[in-house]
């Protein structure tokens, strides 16, 4: 069976020179799509979804994922862009923009009859040449808060309006700066988390230096607002479950059905009063400390009722990654059991206090011992504001933390390294 009996029917089959001017022709369309995005005053693309959903954006990565891109050179491109948006957090625009016009300026010399393989070691020749040329002419530069805040300014301003970007930056700066590691070591991006409320406006965006949970307590007699606080992360279900196995009781009278009930139920209480009990011994001696309990399994109503009774904050059904979060700013560890706790389990934090929003409840846990996790707190009137800011503060978060871990050098504009590549 000869090789041609094995392609696709359905495959368009197109000479050398042909394929070669449907790849530039994609590469040079791509770049058509975003040129209008490029800097500041970029427009704005309206995406629509299958379903009706509408989508404003000016950022290259994200039309690159929204587009439904089918060939083969486009998506290279895209994977290339978005690639480079996963590590700087910018420059998505400008590759694609970039490669565009590198087809574009090679299909003069593939009409002349210069082979394929000549232009792309003639393309890595120039791209050593840069390099050298930057080399040489870069400024040494410390990487302080304003070099960062002008890093995050720019990467901003081309997602945002100035007004906007002139508020977001410093909150960028601030969180990796925050969780900012005293080593080398690389700064990990997932302890600044990003949660929304939507309320007020843009500018009311604000960093929270401690963490954010978005659910409260669930007694109406648990305090509010709390200061200097012990907090207890736990993993212990606080609450009543049924047995594994089928079972059944059973009584003669109305005595014994009592007493059943108190001794399955009695199971429950003695960790309850554990906790109770490293509460009134570890703020025996302080009469201005609080007490607060952050539980990942649940804790049942009659629990609550016991925790509110003597004062502590019960929160419950947390999750897991807010759980890690807790360890690492506030101290102590996280218990899977009430037994032989201690105070050196307990983290601590300087405020605690609840706001609610509708119906919705957001625990605020500010003044943590160890700053090593934030929350960026992102405010606005509708969904579409929100998730412009939430995606123009990833590319921000993104760029601050790669220029503070690279400790770059400022360097001379493109129009530069294309005198002296042509120098040479």
């Amino acid at each position: 069976m000869s090789s041609l009996q094995m392609v696709n029917a359905k495959a368009d089959q197109v000479k050398k020179v042909q394929a070669l001017a449907l790849n530039i022709n994609a590469g040079t369309s791509l770049k058509e799509v975003l040129r209008t995005n490029l800097g500041p005053k970029g427009t704005y693309k309206m995406l629509i979804g299958g379903a009706g959903q509408i989508k404003l954006t000016k950022d290259g990565n994200v039309l690159l994922q929204e587009m439904q891109i089918q060939h083969p050179t486009a998506c290279m491109i895209a994977r290339a862009a978005t690639a480079q948006d996963d590590i700087v957090g910018d420059g998505t625009t400008s590759i694609v923009l970039f490669i565009g016009e590198l087809l574009k300026l090679s299909e003069g010399y593939l009409m002349e009859g210069i082979h394929p393989r000549t232009l792309a070691d003639g393309i890595e020749k120039a791209k050593a040449r840069c390099i050298e040329f930057l080399d040489k002419t870069k400024i040494p530069k410390v990487v302080d808060r304003e070099l960062l805040l002008n890093m995050a300014h720019i990467s901003l301003l081309t997602k945002l309006t100035p007004s906007m970007a002139s508020t977001m930056d410093s909150i960028c700066v601030d969180a990796v700066l925050a969780i900012r590691p005293p080593t080398d070591e690389p700064i990990d991006l997932h302890m600044v988390e990003i949660m929304h409320m939507r309320h007020k406006l843009c500018t009311d965006t604000k960093l929270v230096k401690g963490l954010v949970l978005d659910h409260g307590g669930r007694h109406p007699d648990m305090p509010k607002k709390l200061e200097h606080c012990y907090i207890l992360t736990c993993n212990v279900s606080l609450e009543y479950e049924k047995t594994e196995v089928n079972s059944s009781f059973f009584w003669k009278d109305a005595e014994g059905r009592d007493k059943l009930i108190k001794s399955e139920r009695a199971f429950t209480d003695e960790k309850v009063m554990k906790v109770i009990d490293l509460k009134r011994k570890v703020c025996k001696d302080k009469p201005d400390a609080h007490f607060v309990v952050i539980n990942q399994k649940g804790i049942d109503p009659l629990s609550l009722d016991m925790l509110a009774k003597d004062g502590i904050l019960g929160l419950r059904r947390a999750k897991r990654r807010n759980m890690e979060r807790l360890i690492l700013a506030c101290g102590g560890h996280a218990v899977n059991s009430v037994d032989d706790l201690t105070e050196e389990d307990l983290g601590y934090a300087e405020l605690v206090y609840e706001e609610e929003l509708g119906d919705e409840k957001y625990t605020f846990v500010e003044g943590v011992k160890k700053l090593k996790s934030c929350t960026i707190l992102v405010k606005g009137p509708n969904e579409h504001t929100i998730a412009q800011i939430k995606d123009a503060i990833r590319d921000g978060l993104r760029s601050v933390s790669y220029t503070h871990l690279t400790l770059p050098t400022i360097l001379l504009v493109q129009i530069s390294v294309v005198a002296g590549s042509v120098k040479k």
